[in-house]
């Protein structure tokens, strides 16, 4: 009798479970025409160029979750959003991404040069609302803290490049913090 048991409590466990994919949090994230928000208007600056596309992320906070897995943090109900966009051959490049409500998050920012969906530290670009300086691990979250009003709220985000053995602003940007 346990063997029937535990398939149909085994079934009904990974029903509760989001399936995972490039697409999580997409819906939720994603501004719509004449978005008031609350939602962040992300200016990026300090572009290294103009190919690939940008991944936009939207976290809990906190430590624990920052940069966690995106199935952990929707299974466990706690904040996930994310925006993908193709970069604008000309002109400044400007992002949205609508969040739950006003309150405090942590925003990570990739510029995916080889559309991989992944961070290369060797190839791509990475930035962090509140620019911190970035080192050999991930910033803290309180380091990486944007608050969301009620509307929108417009925050800037400086990228990073391999630079060396680390990562930093391109030459240009490094004043711009």
């Amino acid at each position: 009798m346990t063997g029937p048991l535990s398939l149909t409590a085994l079934a009904m466990i990974s029903a509760a479970f989001v399936n995972t994919g490039p697409d999580l949090g997409k819906a939720e994230g994603q501004c719509r025409p004449n978005e008031q928000g609350p939602a962040f208007i992300v200016d990026v600056i300090g572009m290294k160029d103009r190919t690939g596309m940008l991944k936009l992320e939207v976290y809990p906070s906190n430590d624990a979750d920052f940069l966690q897995d995106d199935n952990i943090l929707i299974n466990a109900g706690k904040v996930f959003r994310r925006v993908e966009n193709e970069i604008p051959q000309t002109g400044a490049v400007v992002m949205c991404i609508r969040v739950p409500g006003p309150g405090t998050y942590s925003l990570s920012l990739l510029h995916d040069r080889d559309r991989n969906r992944k961070f290369g530290w060797t190839v791509d670009g990475i930035g962090f609302s509140g620019n911190p300086r970035l080192g050999w691990s991930k910033p803290k979250a309180a380091a990486s803290r944007a608050i969301a009003g009620p509307g929108l709220t417009r925050i800037r985000v400086l990228m990073n490049y391999r630079s060396g053995l680390g990562v930093a602003p391109l030459k240009e940007f490094r004043n711009q913090r």
